[in-house]
C-alpha cells in the first residue's frame, strides 16, 4: 500500500493568503450588514399570517367586494374603495381580484391569500413582492405615500397563463 507524503498538499501562497483574507472579511461584512439593513433600511413592510382555507377566504372577500363595489374595470373585474381598515384581495389563475382603490396616508392591512396554486404578488414599481399561498391569510400593513395606479403581477410561475395574471391598486388623494 502506497501511502500520501507526510505533507501531501501545497501550504498556501501570499496571493491565496490575500485572497482567502478577503473572503473571510466579505462573508463578516455581509452577515453583519443583515440585521442592520432589516433595521436601518426600512424595506420591511410590516406583515403577518393566519391559516384560512381558499373557501373562507373567498367568501370574505366577496363579502368585502359586495359591500364596497365602485365600478368595474376594462376587464369587468370590481373596484372597492373601502376606507381604511382590513382589505382583501386574492389571487387566483389568473386574475387579482379585486381592484383596490386606496386613499394615501391612510394606513389599511391588506389581506392576500390564493384559491388554487402559490402565486408572488408584487406591487411595480415599489417593487414590494409577497408570497400568496393557500391556505395561509398574509396581512400587510400598507400606508401608501403616492398617489396614481400602481400594478401588481404574479412573479411565481402559475402554469400556462402566467403572464396575464396583472391586477391594479389605485391611489388617491
Amino acid at each position: 500500500m502506497l501511502q500520501p507524503q507526510k505533507i501531501w498538499w501545497k501550504p498556501l501562497g501570499r496571493l491565496e493568503k490575500n485572497w482567502l483574507l478577503i473572503a473571510f472579511v466579505w462573508s463578516i461584512v455581509l452577515t453583519a450588514m443583515m440585521p442592520l439593513w432589516f433595521f436601518i433600511g426600512r424595506q420591511n413592510v410590516p406583515a403577518t399570517s393566519f391559516r384560512t382555507t381558499p373557501e373562507e377566504f373567498k367568501e370574505t372577500v366577496e363579502a368585502f367586494v359586495a359591500k364596497y363595489q365602485v365600478g368595474t374595470d376594462e376587464n369587468n373585474v370590481p373596484i372597492v374603495a373601502p376606507p381604511p381598515g382590513d382589505v382583501y384581495i386574492y389571487g387566483r389563475q389568473w386574475q387579482w381580484y379585486p381592484v383596490l382603490k386606496l386613499k394615501k396616508g391612510e394606513t389599511y392591512r391588506v389581506h392576500v391569500s390564493s384559491l388554487d396554486v402559490q402565486h408572488g404578488f408584487s406591487l411595480q414599481p415599489v417593487n414590494l413582492t409577497f408570497m400568496a399561498l393557500p391556505n395561509y391569510d398574509y396581512v400587510i400593513t400598507l400606508t401608501p405615500t403616492t398617489s396614481g395606479e400602481f400594478t401588481v403581477v404574479c412573479n411565481e410561475y402559475c402554469l400556462i397563463g402566467h403572464h396575464t395574471m396583472i391586477g391594479k391598486i389605485i391611489i388617491e388623494e
